[in-house]
């Protein structure tokens, strides 16, 4: 599993950092380490592509700001 370090769009509360965790833990090997305003940090084996689709879908854009092992 690698780290993901995202820039999310359109997140502005506690309700938002919900949705977004709940979107993120839903996939398929991906677990949500920190999910703040604006940003997440998530272990994954998915596609960084997957990611970005399904928070995309959900209403919140994701840029991938940084990747490690």
């Amino acid at each position: 599993m690698s780290t993901l370090v995202l820039r999310i769009d359109n997140m502005h509360c506690g309700s938002c950092i919900r949705r977004v965790t709940q979107t993120l833990n839903a996939l398929p090997d991906t677990h949500a380490e920190e999910v703040r305003v604006g940003s997440a940090r998530i272990q994954t084996s998915a596609k960084p592509e997957q990611i970005q689709q399904a928070l995309t879908s959900a209403g919140y854009p994701a840029f991938v700001e940084s990747t490690g092992a």
